[in-house]
């Protein structure tokens, strides 16, 4: 798409679902193709969940023709009747010359639809934040969120630290949280000028949550916590240029691909060291992306174009892996960062939310605290239906395997009220005068009707990526399932004695502590000092609430 020849390029053709729309023209449509033209507006903005990009001048089998300077802007004038029309907001991508033969120049521009869904305050993106110690995370979130440069010695990050002991070390160990937002016209809405993060969500229409999750080998329980329990939609892998993949960084790059959750890597600190070692580490990137256990295709981005390709073609698919070189200091390349994630579609597509959202309620419990004048709050990932204030439900297993019943009194999303909660949204839940004490993390918030079935002994089908000796009966490991996260003992390896590194095996696990609500088919991760495995849940013994003591083995 971007070589110039005489004869018409030639891109992919359109899809039928998905957000991106060719058109030729849109030169003065009548009323009867406008409102057709409105109607196709609003099923591209469904499917991109609020966000469609039109590319003005490209045939709809993908033949990028291009326009002249006067029909375009009668295109572009129209698209912005149809925007008004739905009450979306629209800004120019990028335009592009193509060499076609006639003497005019001709252009193709792609445009960025945008449109807040009615009953969302705005559309909404989970990145993780992955990478080696000292490698510049919390700096990079606290440069984007902050909108103010490093000073190098780490002035940016301070802003994100959450305990006493972060701050003298300079090291994160807990999950933080930091948001970014974009207006409709793809600017930045951040702290800049002091506003609160209420302020920053009520002028944003598209918000980037970014779980900032530790770097240090000793933390590696809470980053797998934050990967299998938030439910990013992706993730950002940063390497620093000067150590390249060193320490925790195969092992992030592994939990990744392992969860499935596709990656982004941005390489940082380049005002640190010479251009040659950068590069270096941008090839020993592209070296490790490209092995068979990766299969990934990297894809450099050094200008605004390569920056609005890398968003639609990463969403498109998984296998792409943009590499971002930047530095927090002096700033270079960070715009480029901002565009990607001012264009970075939603990854799941609309039908699988509706779905979700038919689905009975099903909240997962990730975090608990005590909030004067308040009372009990929990956070945490709505994983299915749909919760309102005011909802009836039932938190459970407790340590007898009980479902309590409780009310949800209220509901903030990024720190702003909030009053119906969506299928994959992430929100804290306030339960008023509940016991906090008969809550942890690990435990779900069910409708009453649906009845969950909880179990202390489970079957899953794992593979072992790492063990110093044999694997077998009697071995204890933490097991991590969503926001699960207990000690379970191996009973049984099904078709051998034991286990070595990687082979494959449906294995019977049994909770050490108390039974756990688990589902079929989830995904699950498994590890014990060097010893490491993932694998998927095959089958749950349930077991009645009444029974569970005695399951246990108390």
């Amino acid at each position: 798409m971007d070589s110039s020849r005489s004869e018409p390029l030639q891109g992919s053709p359109e899809a039928e679902d998905g957000n991106i729309e060719y058109k030729l023209k849109l030169v003065n449509p009548s009323q009867y193709r406008f409102e057709h033209l409105v109607t196709q507006m609003k099923w591209r903005l469904q499917e991109g969940r609020g966000e469609a990009v039109y590319q003005i001048g490209v045939e709809d089998n993908g033949l990028l023709v291009g326009l002249a300077e006067e029909e375009m802007r009668a295109s572009l004038k129209t698209l912005h009747r149809m925007a008004e029309k739905v009450g979306a907001d629209i800004t120019v991508l990028r335009e592009r010359e193509v060499d076609y033969d006639s003497d005019t120049p001709r252009k193709i521009t792609e445009v960025l639809v945008r449109k807040v869904p009615d009953n969302q305050q705005f559309l909404d993106l989970r990145v993780a934040v992955l990478g080696n110690v000292d490698s510049g995370k919390s700096t990079l979130l606290g440069v984007l969120t902050q909108g103010e440069l490093d000073n190098g010695r780490g002035r940016a990050r301070l802003n994100l630290f959450r305990h006493l002991h972060e701050i003298q070390s300079g090291r994160t160990s807990s999950i933080s949280f930091e948001i970014l937002g974009f207006n409709s016209k793809g600017e930045v809405v951040n702290y800049s000028d002091s506003r609160t993060a209420e302020e920053i969500c009520e002028s944003s229409s598209k918000m980037i949550t970014f779980i900032d999750l530790a770097g240090h080998h000793k933390y590696l329980h809470t980053t797998i916590f934050g990967l299998t329990s938030y439910c990013p939609d992706c993730a950002l892998l940063l390497v620093s240029a000067n150590t390249g993949i060193a320490g925790t960084t195969r092992e992030h790059l592994g939990l990744a691909l392992a969860l499935k959750v596709p990656f982004f890597i941005v390489v940082s600190k380049v005002d640190l060291c010479a251009k040659t070692t950068v590069e270096r580490t941008v090839r020993q990137l592209e070296r490790v992306l490209k092995q068979p256990g990766c299969h990934k295709v990297p894809m450099l981005v050094t200008s605004e174009d390569d920056a609005v390709t890398a968003a639609q073609q990463f969403a498109q698919s998984p296998n792409i892996t943009p590499i971002f070189t930047l530095s927090s200091v002096s700033g270079e390349s960070l715009d480029l960062l901002k565009v990607f994630l001012n264009i970075l579609p939603p990854l799941t597509n609309s039908k699988e939310q509706e779905e979700l959202m038919q689905q009975l309620t099903e909240f997962q419990v990730d975090e608990i605290y005590t909030v004067p004048e308040v009372g009990t709050v929990v956070g945490g990932t709505l994983s299915s239906g749909i919760c309102r204030e005011g909802d009836q439900l039932v938190v459970g297993p407790t340590d007898d395997g009980c479902f309590l019943e409780l009310r949800v009194c209220s509901i903030q999303r990024n720190r702003s009220a909030c009053r119906v909660l969506r299928a994959g949204q992430a929100a804290t839940l306030a339960l008023g005068d509940f016991d906090r004490s008969l809550l942890r993390k690990g435990m779900v918030m069910v409708s009453p009707e649906m009845n969950p079935t909880i179990c202390s002994v489970f079957e899953a089908e794992i593979v072992l990526l790492f063990h110093a000796t044999t694997f077998r009966r009697g071995f204890q490991v933490t097991v991590h399932v969503g926001n699960v996260r207990q000690t379970a003992v191996v009973e049984k390896i099904h078709a051998k004695d034991k286990l070595r590194t990687g082979e494959k095996a449906v294995v019977r696990f049994r909770f050490l502590k108390h039974p756990e609500y688990l589902k079929v088919g989830a995904k699950l991760l498994f590890r014990e000092g060097v010893t490491k495995g993932i694998g998927h849940v095959t089958d749950v013994q349930a077991i009645a609430a009444g029974e569970a003591q005695a399951n246990m083995g108390f």
